[in-house]
């Protein structure tokens, strides 16, 4: 290659730099983010060799972004490189400490011209799956939004409503069920909810979607709001139901969210040719198949083996060794979302898989705790999950744990 381009992002504007092969500053210019921004970054590699054959590859500290898809859109390898990994590389040429961004963009260029091997360009990923990726991880967004409101509703009731959450203590989701929200909101307060009528009660439950036991369901609640509990004084307790009202709306707001996004995250999933090969895996259903395709994508040249993803996914061990010391321990940089997705595959394929079951208890007979023991199981799903990608082929429980199966 002839040239190499850094690109310093900004919100509102871009720093670009090129140098050849020699280190040799080429050209050096600031775009806007538009269009015509856009259009002066392509004439720019253009005037300095830049071909549909030979693309000039492009470094720069984000991986998402309009300028980064339309770059993706028009053909060129773009490196993202991680702004901790740039200041490191800036500390090689300039001792002083200084820092602009018109120097960053050179830094840029200069890591690709140096160490290009060592870092690895954005998947070429087919649309599918890039959409896949945006609606899965906006809504495994929208549940960690949805978990903070419910968190922060669940703590302002205790202080001055302990009752209403206890009610639905033993229901699951909590306070997060439709007719606990249907009934906050139309009784946000103590004394407002010792007033509910069966009647209104039955009505409540009706209308959040209940269809059976409402009759027992509503004796039960108004024995509970009527039960005997400690109060803040009358107008501190209104101006907390008030408040506990613009909760429930965040709260409301959050769950429909998550429940949008989760059914267009399957729906999106189900279209993608390889949706059957990951839901044959024991324990994976679509929205967590959503979720693994978001982060490994499509392209097959991403991870030459499953060593490669078993580290990005943070199931492979790291090893320290230095003289007579040697340690082994889980990995911390890792694809957090991966990660977090393999723990509940592997977790639901204890009772789906024998096999995954007979692993997991081998593991923990060895001295794993639980955390380590799922993490070797989801290291071994994911060895099984590339294999099956790599060759087209469906999960076979005698394949994936063959000695399992001889043993029964």
């Amino acid at each position: 290659m002839d040239a190499f381009c850094g690109i310093d992002w900004a919100e509102d504007h871009h720093d670009i730099a090129l140098v050849d092969r020699d280190g040799q500053l080429l050209a050096r210019a600031r775009i806007s983010d538009d269009a015509a921004g856009l259009a002066r970054l392509l004439e720019l590699l253009a005037e300095h060799g830049d071909s549909p054959e030979e693309p000039v590859p492009v470094a720069i500290e984000t991986p998402r972004g309009l300028l980064v898809a339309c770059l993706r859109a028009a053909g060129r390898q773009v490196y993202p490189v991680n702004p901790m990994a740039v200041a490191r590389y800036r500390d090689r040429h300039s001792v002083a400490g200084r820092k602009s961004d018109k120097g960053d963009a050179l830094v840029l260029a200069n890591i690709l011209r140096t160490d290009l091997h060592a870092h690895r360009p954005l998947p070429a990923d087919s649309e599918l799956a890039q959409a896949v990726a945006v609606l899965a991880r906006a809504q495994q967004d929208s549940v960690w939004d949805r978990t903070t409101a419910h968190n922060r509703l669940r703590s302002h009731l205790r202080e001055y409503y302990p009752g209403f959450p206890a009610a639905f203590a033993a229901a699951k989701g909590g306070i997060m069920r439709p007719e606990a929200r249907t009934i906050l909101a139309a009784a946000p307060t103590p004394a407002g909810a010792a007033k509910l009528t069966l009647a209104q009660l039955r009505a409540l439950l009706k209308k959040a979607g209940r269809s059976r036991g409402i009759d027992a369901e509503a004796q039960r609640l108004r024995e509970a709001f009527r039960a005997e509990q400690m109060r803040q004084p009358p107008l501190a307790g209104d101006a907390m139901g008030r408040q506990s009202l613009a909760l429930l709306r965040q709260l409301d707001a959050a769950c429909t969210s998550a429940d949008d996004l989760e059914q267009a995250a399957i729906e999106s999933f189900n279209q993608h040719p390889d949706a059957g090969i990951i839901t044959s895996f024991p324990g994976i259903g679509p929205l967590t198949g959503a979720r693994v395709i978001a982060e490994t994508g499509d392209d097959r040249s991403r991870f030459q083996d499953a060593r490669g993803l078993k580290a990005y996914a943070g199931a492979a061990p790291v090893t320290r060794a230095s003289g007579k010391t040697r340690s082994v321990t889980r990995r911390h940089v890792k694809n957090n979302r991966l990660a977090q997705a393999g723990y509940i595959w592997a977790f639901s394929a204890l009772t789906a898989s024998p096999g995954a079951r007979s692993h997991y208890d081998r593991r923990r007979d060895h001295g794993d705790r639980h955390a380590a023991a799922l993490r070797n199981l989801f290291s071994r799903l994911l060895g099984c999950l590339h294999h099956c990608l790599a060759t087209g082929q469906h999960y076979d429980e005698t394949t994936a744990f063959p000695a399992q199966a001889a043993a029964a």
